[in-house]
């Protein structure tokens, strides 16, 4: 599992039969900054998942890759290997919160 942001999404008008309908969005992996672990990092690498749970641009999710990204019941049939399965509330390092959806903004 990965942490990551929305930033963007993704539209396919041809493509296999069983991903009509599926929302597909660019996604950002996050890190814990390495220098003092006050926030959360950009990665500057992209994927672009399916998203199960109706995420938005700028949230912090959480992502799978791999198998695991086909063990949801809305994604078991289709050809995928990346996929939102949670929307970030918080995130804690020891006893510090480095990341709050309630007090984030989109635009980082």
């Amino acid at each position: 599992m990965f942490l990551g942001r929305i930033t963007g999404s993704l539209v396919s008008t041809q493509k296999v039969e069983s991903m009509v309908g599926q929302k597909l969005l660019i996604v950002e992996p996050l890190r814990v900054n390495e220098q003092d672990q006050s926030d959360l990092q950009p990665t500057g690498r992209t994927f672009v998942v399916v998203d199960t749970v109706g995420a938005g641009e700028g949230e912090v999710v959480l992502c799978v890759q791999g198998s695991s990204a086909r063990f949801t019941p809305e994604t078991k049939q289709l050809p995928v290997d990346a996929a939102v399965i949670g929307i970030v509330d918080e995130v804690q390092v020891g006893s510090h919160s480095i990341f709050d959806a309630t007090t984030s903004t989109s635009s980082k």
